[in-house]
This record gives structure tokens, C-alpha cells and sequence, in this order.
């Protein structure tokens, strides 16, 4: 089903007795996501995440007896795009919340329009970190969450030089800049690190000057989605086994790319094959909603839903959606989730259980390790 540019629509079937939230004014949470662009692949999945977030708790009876409504806006996964995204959601429709998964080029771009509209915006995309305003949440990783688990690995594993590749904008660039920086702090080497546009699909020249490298370990950091897939394919087409670890990919974008990403090191906060009880939950009405359109739920999508209700969460304490007061009430909430338990707490950013993980022919990722309660670090030291 193609989804339009702009959609807005009260998503849910309220179930008896909970009447009382249709008769309250709608509260409006806009969604700018990539549906167009480098973010295509793994956007549906994040729509999907928050659908199934605001029927559960219209179901229930709403927020402070008000529906949630979702206002969707395609960012085209860029500045541009995004620019108009958010100037629609925040000056046309009002939203009283933005919460999204996008490219670091469209939160960027849309910052200034957060700020002048003075609304709350929840990033529940992983990053490559520093990100600060009031009006900023994070719930996803940063690469102090991320990288330390990849590279150790690898470490350990006998690579001691590192051929780093990249989508040329905020997001590749400054994991890369992170990543180069840990494995020289622990005893490694870059012996080369090359970047493509984020729109690019040719990575032949790139993949030639890896080869003849001498490489013992490749990373790579791309845009989320589409260039995943075309690096992955020309990679394997080429011949390049050397241990791989994609600082980017998600477990659905995985699936997508079938054999080719069979053995790709990640570093994940989410794993479908998480052993807890609001996991399998999740995971069970996620399949009963959705069905045979389902998009594997991802650490791009999971983050979504979390943030929807940890949205709630800020509400209902705050007494009103009004912006101080939710902004207020943001750093002092929690969700326990598919991830476990969530709290934006630190610097606007949230500790994450992390997942180093090791895809297999199906696409299903192997957990090689886990690491409890994660510091994202020193994000944002002035909020």
C-alpha cells in the first residue's frame, strides 16, 4: 500500500468503556520519517511501531481521557524534505509532540523549526551522539553505547587494522570519527576511510581501494536502509570476506538483504530474540495487527513505540501537554519495553542494554554478548 506524503488520521478502535476518550480534544503526535529516500526500507516498520502504540493506548482509554492521534509526514530522509516535514506538522497541524526515527541531515535541518515552535521532539534513532537542546529527547544509542562492543570484539578476535567506509554526512561521519578514535585508543590502526553521498550506490572504487588495503577488519557506518543493502551486495559480489561490522544496519534491513549479510557484526540495543515477557508481548500483538504486512520489528522501530508511551508517561505526570511542563516531566519517566526498562535520565539520553550480535543466513542475529545498563556517556552536560 503506498502510503501519501502526509497522512493524519486517529489510528485504534476504542473498546468499551473507554468512551471518554473520544470526547476529549486529540492529542497530536507528528511523525516526520524518511518514507521516501535513504530510510525507505526501514521506515514502514517505524510507522507500524507507533500505530500499534497509539491504538494500545486509545484502547485503554487515552491520555489524561484524550484519543492520540498520529500526524505522518515523509521527510524524504534529508534536509530538505525534512525542513517541510516539520514545518508542516509543527505550523499547519499543530502537533503538541514530534517523535521520530530520521537521518541526522533531517533532525538537523529540522531543529531550528523545534525550537521556534517550541515543540517536545523525541530522536529515537541511534546516532553518532551530541545532539543537545531543551526541547531534545534521545532514547536510541550513541557510539559510546555501540562501538566499544564491536571493536573489542574484533580485537579479540586478531584484527588489529581497520578499513572504515561511510555515508558522507552527520550520522557516518561521526561514528566513524568515534570508531577510529576507539581502535586507536586500544592498540589498533586505520589503514583507510572513504565516504560515498548518502544518495550514492557505487561503491566500486571504494571496495578496490579496500581490497588493496590490506585490511584485517572492514566497519562501515552508512545511512539506514538503501545504502546497507547496495554496499552488502557489492561487497559480497566482489569477493570481500574480511570480518565485517555494520555500525548501521537493523535486524530488518538484515532480512531485507537475504544471504549477502549473513556474518555481519552489530551492535544492537533491540534483537527480536529478546527472552522477556513485554518482548513476547510486544512481538505477539505487533503479529496480530499487522499480519502478513508485518515489517520485522527493528532497533530503529522498537525505539517508536517506547517513545510513544514514555510520551504518555511525561503527560500524565505533567498533568497537561503543555511543553515546559512535559519537558520537565520527559528526564523523570520510564517504559518498561521490548528493550526493558527505558528512562531518558541522562543528559536527555537513555542507559540501553546492549546487544553484540552476529547475523545468520536468515537473517535472524545470534547473540554473541550482552552488556547490561549502558552510559551513553557525556551527551549534553549544560541541560
Amino acid at each position: 500500500m503506498k502510503i501519501p506524503k502526509i497522512i493524519s488520521l486517529v489510528t485504534g478502535v476504542m473498546l468499551a468503556g473507554t468512551a471518554m476518550a473520544q470526547d476529549g480534544e486529540p492529542i497530536k503526535i507528528g511523525v516526520p520519517v524518511g518514507l521516501s529516500g535513504a530510510n525507505s526500507v526501514v521506515a514502514p516498520s517505524v510507522v507500524q511501531a507507533a500505530e500499534l502504540a497509539v491504538d494500545e493506548i486509545n484502547a485503554a482509554g487515552g491520555v489524561l481521557g484524550r484519543p492520540l492521534e498520529l500526524v505522518i509526514a515523509d521527510d524524504g530522509s534529508g534536509a530538505v524534505g525534512a525542513q517541510k516535514a516539520f514545518d508542516s506538522l509543527v505550523y499547519r497541524d499543530e502537533v503538541d509532540v514530534l517523535i521520530s526515527m530520521e537521518t541526522s541531515a533531517a533532525r538537523n535541518a529540522g531543529m531550528p523549526i523545534v525550537t521556534r515552535g517550541q515543540v517536545p521532539y523525541i530522536y529515537t534513532s541511534f546516532y553518532e551522539g551530541k545532539a543537545c537542546s531543551p526541547y531534545l529527547f534521545v532514547n536510541a544509542w550513541v557510539p559510546e553505547q555501540q562501538v566499544p562492543p564491536v571493536v573489542d570484539y574484533l580485537m579479540s578476535e586478531e584484527s588489529k587494522t581497520y578499513f572504515l567506509v561511510g555515508s558522507d554526512y552527520a550520522f557516518g561521519r561521526g561514528m566513524l570519527e568515534f570508531a577510529r578514535n576507539y581502535i586507536e585508543a586500544t592498540g589498533g590502526e586505520v589503514v583507510g576511510e572513504e565516504y560515498l553521498p548518502m544518495d550514492g550506490t557505487d561503491w566500486t572504487s571504494i571496495i578496490s581501494q579496500l581490497k588493496s588495503s590490506g585490511a584485517d577488519a572492514l566497519i562501515t557506518s552508512t545511512a539506514g536502509g538503501a545504502p546497507n543493502v547496495t554496499l552488502t551486495k557489492q561487497l559480497r559480489g566482489a569477493g570481500v570476506d574480511l570480518p565485517y561490522a555494520n555500525l548501521a544496519v537493523d535486524e530488518g534491513t538484515a532480512k531485507n538483504m537475504g544471504a549477502d549479510a549473513k556474518d555481519i557484526l552489530i551492535s544492537a540495543s533491540y534483537i527480536t530474540g529478546i527472552d522477556s515477557e513485554e518482548n513476547r508481548a510486544f512481538l505477539a500483538a505487533m503479529a496480530e495487527k499487522f499480519g502478513d504486512e508485518l515489517r520485522t520489528p527493528n532497533d530503529l522501530s522498537v525505539p517508536q513505540y517506547e517513545a510513544v508511551y514514555l510520551y504518555k508517561a511525561a503527560v500524565e505526570k505533567a498533568g497537561t501537554t503543555d511543553t515546559r511542563a512535559v519537558l520537565d516531566a520527559l528526564k523523570d519517566v520510564s517504559f518498561a519495553g521490548p528493550r526493558g526498562v527505558i528512562s531518558m535520565s541522562k543528559q536527555h539520553h537513555a542507559p540501553l542494554t546492549m546487544y553484540l550480535g552476529k547475523v545468520m543466513a536468515d537473517g535472524s542475529v545470534e547473540v554473541v554478548d550482552a552488556f547490561e545498563a549502558v552510559d551513553p556517556g557525556n551527551q549534553c552536560p549544560n541541560l
